[in-house]
């Protein structure tokens, strides 16, 4: 999982998905008992993860997300994996101590090149980002605020590219619950 970790958590892919769709593989491939009846399942079990001394919090999938995998490798955060190993989840919030914004920041941190990114959204309080390699998919999102001890709130998911249009509406999900959100 280390491994994974370290190839580049510089990615994003944000697509709407059927969630019927969604639901039916996340099944399949997390064990979970999702029904198709249009409404959320149980065994996704959505928790909220909080980092206080920012005040970031995330909606994310306790069942899929189920084992603590150590602290985020930057700033104060968690990382969690999927039982199977196969995905991996970090939530952080690190002081935004040179002042970026999320272009410089990107400009400043990106692991791979731009021309290597599948999709960039890059807005005056949050860069959205994600790439493929290896046969899977690498999103990050970042928040940055001024209000919240001028921090940034930041996402890192890495899930197999072959399951992508399953994890498209939990990557919604996870990506639009992130906050604090400015602007």
């Amino acid at each position: 999982m280390h491994a994974l970790a370290k190839f580049g958590l510089a990615t994003v892919l944000v697509t709407l998905a059927v969630l019927s769709n969604v639901l039916v593989t996340l099944s399949a491939l997390s064990g979970a008992h999702a029904q198709i009846q249009g409404r959320q399942p149980e065994a996704l079990y959505w928790q909220t993860f909080l980092v206080p001394e920012f005040g970031t919090t995330v909606e994310y999938p306790a069942g899929i997300f189920s084992v603590p995998d150590g602290k985020a490798e930057k700033g104060i955060g968690q990382r969690f994996s999927s039982a199977d190993g196969r995905s991996l989840l970090t939530i952080y919030t690190r002081e935004n101590e040179a002042g970026d914004t999320p272009a410089s920041y990107l400009k400043n941190n990106l692991r791979v090149g731009r021309s290597a990114l599948d999709y960039e959204q890059v807005t005056r309080s949050f860069f959205a980002i994600s790439s493929t390699g290896q046969g899977l998919i690498f999103y990050s999102r970042c928040n940055f605020s001024t209000d919240a001890g001028n921090a940034i709130h930041c996402l890192d998911l890495i899930y197999p590219q072959a399951e992508k249009r399953a994890w498209d509406g939990v990557v919604t999900r996870v990506s639009r619950s992130l906050r604090p959100l400015e602007g």
